[in-house]
């Protein structure tokens, strides 16, 4: 029989974070979302890359702080043009 493994020592979470990446817990309108899986569902990218895409492309473009109000005004302008 073989020897169990030892595990007394093991943590929790991914093997390996990836680098330049926060985790982050955002509340966003269930329109919101569903207008990003509705996008997902037609390109096969995930719902959370489009966001993050989205934002990136308007932090870029912006060159303002990212607020709660940017990050608003940056999803309404994302859903009116792939709307």
């Amino acid at each position: 029989m073989s020897k169990e493994p030892d595990f007394s020592t093991a943590k929790r979470g991914p093997l390996k974070v990836p680098k330049g990446k926060t985790r982050v817990t955002i509340y966003l309108d269930d329109v919101v979302i569903e207008a990003f899986r509705e996008q997902s569902e037609r390109t096969g990218k995930g719902y959370q890359t489009l966001i993050n895409e989205a934002l990136q492309g308007m932090v870029s473009e912006a060159g303002e702080p990212l607020t709660a109000e940017v990050v608003r005004k940056i999803v309404r302008e994302e859903l009116e043009h792939h709307a």
